[in-house]
């Protein structure tokens, strides 16, 4: 989010074609929720990424159904899922999609307290013993392309087989958010607040 203006520009709703409405219908509620803060003025957090995927209508199709699942059809507790993606979205220096999921993850049971501790790591003093495997997951994914041995073993303890495949893709996937959030430089939507000056001065060193 470093220059004025993004490099891709987003299809806002106005412009929206047959194409577009039909990409919109793999997620149901989300289209819903953009075309409502559209028409009050009051951008629905999210807008300006999917407006951006909408100039390839094929890939965002296939995209948002992927995405979609984790949503509509997830094996894993919402609460689990918006501590893997705050994580990564932290890792990758991705201020809208950490605000993004930030608002999600307080309607799943996260409180401010979690919110830092997702910051600071798997190590953040208080952290629960199963939401550390989470952090540290995100973390061996990242740096490593898998999660290690040790990790491995106290999360099958946590989840079963399917809920575990869950977890390495929703990963993932946030991470090749992050990369169009970045790449893109997608801007938060007119009227969202940014991250705290001294909160964001961590995420850009993180």
């Amino acid at each position: 989010m470093g220059e004025s203006a993004p490099r891709i520009p987003p299809i806002h709703p106005p412009e929206w074609d047959e194409a577009a409405y039909d990409v919109m219908n793999a997620l149901p509620h989300g289209r819903d929720n953009f075309l409502a803060g559209w028409k009050e003025g009051k951008p629905t957090r999210g807008t300006n990424l999917v407006c951006t995927l909408l100039n390839h209508p094929q890939l965002a199709k296939a995209f948002l159904t992927f995405n979609a699942h984790f949503f509509y059809a997830s094996k894993l507790p919402g609460r689990v899922r918006e501590i893997l993606i705050l994580r990564m979205a932290w890792l990758r220096h991705s201020e809208c999609e950490f605000l993004a999921h930030v608002a999600i993850g307080r309607r799943v049971g996260l409180d401010d307290a979690d919110v830092e501790r997702i910051q600071i790591g798997p190590e953040a003093p208080g952290l629960a013993s199963a939401d550390a495997d989470l952090l540290r997951a995100v973390d061996e994914l990242k740096a490593d392309a898998r999660i290690g041995a040790q990790t491995w073993a106290r999360l099958s303890g946590q989840f079963d087989t399917q809920q575990l495949l869950e977890l390495v893709f929703i990963v993932g996937c946030y991470e090749v958010l992050a990369m169009a959030f970045n790449s893109f430089e997608i801007q938060l939507e007119p009227g969202a607040a940014r991250l705290d000056p001294k909160i964001l001065a961590r995420l850009e060193k993180s």
